[in-house]
């Protein structure tokens, strides 16, 4: 993987993990449909968009 889509990459993997959430909980697919309600596991997905979006920031001004 290429040290420029870092940032993207981790964006695109923060917003999945919010999707499949949301979509489990929609859909009530057994153990993942309380995905949504677990705090934790929406600060991760919080989390790795913000640090997607400070690397691609970061990146993009270095190169």
């Amino acid at each position: 993987m290429k040290k420029q889509n870092l940032g993207i990459t981790l964006i695109v993997v923060g917003a999945l993990l919010l999707i499949i959430s949301y979509f489990s909980a929609k859909l009530n697919l057994g153990f993942l449909a309380e995905l949504v309600d677990y705090n934790w596991y929406q600060l991760i997905a919080l989390l790795l968009i913000i640090a997607g979006i400070v690397a691609h920031i970061v990146i993009a001004k270095r190169s």
